[in-house]
């Protein structure tokens, strides 16, 4: 579904939702006969800020308690109770509900006890709060679906329905109001009208993505279409080769229902609306859609796993991994959770806990390669070629039909082999890897600036390199190595005009400083050389370019000593601007 047209309303859905967020930066004087004079802050205003810091920091749970005993010494301060529920929405802390109560006008605040009461059956109560939703932007795309699945809880499937039968001929979002009337009609035993609203689902989707390949596989399964269900699930495997760890055993649960009461409906809206907030890369509301999902849905994994990427994504490691802690051993999801688990236990720095929960997977997928191709990225990010070699060797192993989408498992292998100097079969990985997929920039690349470094195949690398440039113009490193084969070819002017334009894109890397300053001197322009090399020293190189700017310095007539981060020291004469 594509809503990328609704970004003007996001923001005055963000308006709404996080109406506290609006005064988040408020001046610590607004918390009122809480504030201490002097520079120690203590009481209220101590709190205030731990509070304010820990939220900036993704604590939640610290957030939500400094903020709790700030409002209960300033409990008449309006800053301080927005911000003390939202944390405690985020944090899914129960004391959010008790100050929704007192925020009347929050649409956060009315969308979360509504969702009290229908938790506890009383539809009528929260039809009203979700009525009082702002009718525009994507609270407008929400609220129908909040409205009907309260009919729906109330047994009035016919209302439920009539709400979003109208709503499904939008030509943008109409699938989404045609699945969530498909799962009322499905959970009243309309079966004719659910087919009917899963047809127009289907055709509106370009391609089921895992949440609605799970619930139209289960419908086709629960009405006698096992194979065509099964079709469904297997859609997964061809848009994402890590989804299809998963089909196993979405399949084993295929006659389950996804959807089992309006309260699952009401967690499904949520998640949709979510979903489409973090396709406009508001992660902050979509964090809070997410909580409301999981008050009333705590086993969503789906939820779980959206909200671990989104916190991952803000680099909130810790607590992207506490939010999957509760997914049961036995989801259908939990081989995906433990490849994520595994990448956040790696960038914490648990890299033996991440190489423990990848080789274990390998044992427990046997056939799929994801567990050792991830297991080979690790590998490969700490330096240790041969044994990422070895995992990748394992990976492509298990990929019974090698197609387009496993060219990535060649590149990364074949870095590796160029690491652990074994380029032979370098080039074959990376020739294998356009021979799969001829338009990956970074294989092009790669292969390009490999054979210009050791003077072969200079044309054919030049071609590839230039069209690299074509698919990448602004990537700075694949400039630089454009530079790099023109002066390889003899042609210095060339070089420094495409060098200087790397240079440009990426100021503080050493290799294409120096590559610049090697351009230069070629171009008789050797004042400016000797400048260049010695910035490119001043940037930190690793030990061998370190060695190599230092013997052209001195073959130069320059001093090395004292850079120290200085490029203009030990120079012969000023440094030209």
């Amino acid at each position: 579904m594509n809503i990328s047209s609704f970004r003007p309303r996001l923001a005055l859905l963000a308006v709404t939702l996080l109406s506290a967020c609006a005064a988040s930066n408020a001046a610590p004087g607004a918390l009122g006969r809480g504030e201490p004079s002097g520079d120690d802050p203590s009481g209220v205003y101590g709190d205030y800020l731990v509070g304010q810091f820990a939220a900036s920091q993704g604590a939640a749970d610290v957030a939500a308690t400094k903020l709790l005993a700030a409002l209960a010494d300033d409990p008449s301060n309006g800053v301080l109770l927005r911000q003390a529920f939202i944390a405690n929405l985020v944090a899914g802390r129960p004391e959010a509900v008790r100050l929704a109560v007192k925020l009347p006008d929050n649409a956060a605040a009315q969308l979360l006890l509504a969702d009290e009461s229908a938790r506890h059956g009383e539809w009528e109560s929260a039809k009203q709060r979700y009525l009082s939703l702002p009718n525009h932007g994507i609270s407008a795309v929400l609220q129908p679906l909040l409205l009907a699945w309260s009919d729906m809880g109330a047994g009035h499937v016919d209302a439920a329905l009539d709400i979003l039968r109208p709503l499904t001929s939008n030509p943008r979002i109409g699938g989404i109001y045609a699945l969530h009337a498909a799962l009322i009609a499905d959970l009243a035993g309309r079966d004719a009208d659910a087919e009917r609203f899963y047809d127009m689902a289907q055709k509106t989707f370009a391609a089921p993505n895992l949440r609605f390949a799970q619930i139209l596989a289960s419908w086709q399964a629960r009405h006698g279409e096992m194979e065509e269900a099964r079709r469904t699930l297997d859609t997964l495997r061809e848009g994402d080769s890590v989804l299809s760890m998963a089909v196993p055993a979405l399949e084993a649960e295929i006659a389950t229902r996804p959807v089992a009461s309006a309260v699952d409906g009401i967690a499904e809206a949520y998640l949709a609306l979510a979903a489409s907030l973090r396709q406009q890369e508001a992660d902050d509301f979509s964090l809070i859609i997410l909580r409301l999902a999981l008050d009333l849905r705590p086993q969503m994994t789906a939820a779980r796993l959206m909200m671990s990427n989104m916190l991952e994504d803000n680099g909130q490691l810790d607590n992207a991994l506490q939010i999957l802690a509760s997914v049961p051993a036995n989801a259908p999801l939990a081989g995906l959770i433990d490849l994520r688990r595994a990448t956040i236990e790696d960038q914490l720095g648990h890299t033996s806990t991440a190489v423990a929960l990848l080789e274990n997977l390998a044992k427990q997928f046997p056939d799929r390669p994801e567990p050792l191709a991830q297991l080979g990225d690790i590998y490969r990010g700490k330096s240790e070629f041969n044994k990422a070699i070895t995992a990748y060797d394992g990976a492509l192993a298990r990929v019974q039909d090698v197609t387009a989408r496993d060219w990535v498992l060649f590149y990364a292998r074949g870095i590796c082999y160029d690491r652990a100097h074994q380029w032979p079969k370098a080039q074959a990985d990376f020739e294998h890897a356009l021979q799969l997929s001829p338009d990956q920039p970074y294989v092009l690349n790669y292969l390009g600036y490999s054979w210009a470094e050791q003077g072969t195949h200079l044309a054919e690398a030049r071609k590839l390199i230039e069209k690299a440039v074509a698919l990448k113009p602004n990537d700075g490193a694949i400039i630089d190595s454009l530079g790099w084969v023109l002066l390889r070819q003899g042609d210095p002017s060339g070089a420094v005009h495409w060098l200087e334009r790397a240079v440009e894109m990426e100021p503080e890397d050493p290799t294409i400083n120096g590559h610049f300053g090697d351009a230069l001197w070629a171009a008789g322009r050797k004042l400016e050389a000797t400048y260049q090399w010695r910035l490119a020293l001043a940037l930190k190189p690793e030990p061998d370019e370190a060695v190599k700017l230092e013997a052209k310095l001195k073959q130069a007539g320059v001093s090395t000593a004292g850079l120290a981060g200085d490029p203009t020291s030990g120079a012969s004469g000023a440094a030209p601007h």
